[in-house]
């Protein structure tokens, strides 16, 4: 079994990979392989609503001049996506944004490929409006149909300078139980 997390923060090991490093502990844990993918340093644009990938339907992009269809691929291999972000004006980065957006329809439209996977969010946020940012990256999940793992409290570690999260206690126990129900849940749908 294997999870691929994404990282869209433009720091590339500031709060959120932090936090998704503390939901990778128990997966391994439990014997799951991880793998963190930071967006940082290359740029995602956004969907131009070309359809080509609903016309191609092959799980992949039209536009080869970014990772996007190289992330595709690691979704597609995976069991589980983790998706982090920090909060900007209340939402995710506009590169987390780009590669749901493209991720999403190239998927949804080549047979819905991302169906019964495990899906977490985590984001990290300085003061306010982290649920917004968090319920973006739940969206992805849901209208894929994925499966949303619950945790202790929201997946959300609060934290200004990189490594502040850390002093979060409560976020990272968060975290901490996410990959915990993460671990659990992936093990039961395989039988």
């Amino acid at each position: 079994m294997k999870v691929v997390a994404f990282n869209g923060s433009a720091r590339k090991d500031g709060n959120t990979a932090t936090l998704i490093r503390q939901v990778f502990v128990p997966l391994k844990a439990a014997g799951i392989e991880t793998e963190l993918l930071q967006l940082a340093g290359k740029p995602l644009r956004g969907c131009t609503a070309c359809m080509q990938c609903a016309q191609k339907k092959n799980n992949r992009c039209v536009m080869e001049n970014d990772m996007l269809n190289d992330y595709l691929g690691k979704m597609l291999s995976a069991d589980g996506i983790i998706l982090g972000s920090p909060t900007y004006f209340a939402d995710i980065t506009s590169e987390m944004k780009a590669l749901i957006d493209r991720a999403g329809y190239a998927t949804r439209v080549s047979g819905e490929a991302l169906r019964y996977k495990v899906g977490a969010g985590v984001v990290a946020v300085r003061r306010g409006g982290s649920m917004h940012a968090l319920q973006s990256l739940q969206n992805f999940f849901l209208v894929s149909q994925m499966i949303i793992p619950g945790s202790s409290y929201w997946n959300v570690g609060f934290g200004r300078h990189p490594g502040d999260v850390e002093q979060d206690e409560e976020g990272m126990n968060t975290m901490q139980r996410l990959g915990e129900n993460m671990a659990w849940l992936l093990k039961k749908i395989a039988v």
